[in-house]
């Protein structure tokens, strides 16, 4: 028998490759040359910019979208990159909407913002389908450097590193560079394979050699790395997922939803993904959301989300939150996990009502689920690593940790947002300080 939406269980194939390929089609298009005319034609290209002050990465938002303007993308592109080497990447997944869209003074004045993401992603579109490498590599400086982590932040550093002349030998735990890019983002945000051919585009610049399959404490050591590189940068993110901390959390069907997606976007067959009929979701970030999505566009019957606290809590943006909805999602709030239920495999989960301060009301409820997808938070993995603050890798402004000589940005290290661009941001200051110290 055929799977169908309807069929119980977890399996594969409810949908067609026809339907599938629909539901995962790029979320927003590329615009054509016209279309970003009349986009970019709606900047008034203000001196004081709040959309600049709003970007992580400092982009020069008004000049880009006037390089656009007046018809040289490419220039446009530069001006991204020159900020954010993964501008590309960040124009399909950053949350504009909560940052440089959301102070535009279109949005302020009329409730409808410049497509700031969108003009992005056109501009380096461009520029990386011409197949240029707008960046030259300085002359060798004989200094090396080891980058662990091939995420965001990994990648931006050793990127302007390799700018500098540096020799820079990245090792990633995972067999494919990229990160949460590559592994961590819902498919529709990026189609077409490109994130892999991003990072390709970026190692153009020369002077990186990406290793894979090797982590610390499985192969590296900070000892050894510190003792064969110049410097040393940490862009590990964090690879453990918190756990629900109830009964039943073992049994088959409980998954992470990090692990999930990452399945989602290695699958050369969408169809091969097994997907349960009831699926519930608990967290309320970007990855409940990506999970939540995904899972409903698989051909799952019911995907329920539930938050512990109030939607106005939720991390996952009120767009997000609005996309989700539109694809069927039922999003519950102010609900906490109690039990997993089932003999062997979940069938059903219970949760019990909170207000907004988390404590209980003793109301409870349960839902029915074939497959629960936790999606609570992750908690950085490692030993021998510099002093921490939070549960995150203690840093300074510059990513300076409490080793000398060692630096680290991205989702391990403490203060800043867990967002591609901040940790594109970090990784780019960290460089420009570990060029700086071996320079002196």
């Amino acid at each position: 028998m055929t799977a169908s939406p309807l069929s119980e269980g977890v399996t594969a194939g409810r949908l067609t490759s026809e339907q599938l390929a629909e539901n995962f089609a790029d979320l927003h298009p590329r615009l054509d040359d016209h279309e970003a005319l009349v986009a970019a034609d709606r900047c008034y290209f203000c001196h004081d910019a709040p959309c600049m002050t709003a970007c992580p990465t400092d982009i020069d938002i008004p000049l880009f979208i006037r390089q656009i303007a007046t018809g040289t993308p490419e220039a446009a592109a530069k001006t991204i990159l020159s900020q954010n080497i993964l501008g590309g990447m960040c124009a399909r997944v950053c949350p504009t909407e909560t940052l440089c869209e959301e102070v535009c003074v279109r949005e302020v004045a009329e409730g409808k913002p410049v497509k700031i993401g969108e003009l992005q992603r056109y501009a380096t579109d461009t520029l990386m389908d011409a197949g240029v490498h707008p960046f030259e590599r300085d002359a060798p400086t004989g200094k090396k450097i080891a980058v662990v982590g091939a995420g965001p932040a990994g990648l931006s550093a050793a990127h302007r590193l390799a700018m500098y002349g540096h020799d820079v030998t990245v090792f990633d735990a995972r067999p494919k560079p990229g990160g949460l890019n590559e592994f961590g983002i819902a498919s529709y945000k990026s189609v077409d394979n490109f994130a892999a051919r991003e990072v390709d585009w970026l190692l153009s610049i020369g002077g990186i050699t990406v290793e894979t399959g090797k982590a610390l404490g499985d192969g590296l050591s900070l000892d050894n790395l510190q003792a064969e590189f110049d410097a040393v940068f940490l862009g590990i993110g964090l690879g453990g997922v918190n756990a629900l901390r109830v009964d039943g959390e073992d049994k088959d069907g409980v998954d992470d939803a990090v692990d999930f997606i990452a399945d989602l976007r290695q699958a050369s067959d969408l169809g091969s993904v097994p997907i349960g009929r009831d699926v519930v979701v608990i967290g309320g970030g970007m990855t409940a959301v990506d999970a939540a999505v995904q899972a409903k566009l698989l051909g799952a019957l019911n995907v329920s989300l539930v938050y512990r606290r109030g939607r106005d809590r939720m991390n996952a943006s009120v767009f997000e939150q609005d996309l989700a909805a539109s694809k069927g999602v039922r999003i519950i709030t102010n609900a906490s996990p109690k039990a997993v239920i089932g003999n062997g495999a979940v069938r059903e989960i219970e949760f019990e009502y909170t207000d907004d301060n988390l404590t209980p009301t003793g109301q409870t409820f349960r839902l029915a689920a074939d497959q629960v997808f936790k999606a609570i938070g992750q908690t950085l993995e490692g030993d021998g690593l510099p002093d921490l603050d939070g549960g995150k890798i203690a840093v300074d402004g510059t990513g300076r940790t409490s080793i000398d000589g060692v630096w680290a940005g991205g989702d391990c290290a403490s203060g800043g947002d867990d967002l591609t661009v901040t940790a594109v941001a970090e990784g780019r200051d960290a460089a420009e300080d570990i060029h700086a110290a071996l320079s002196a």
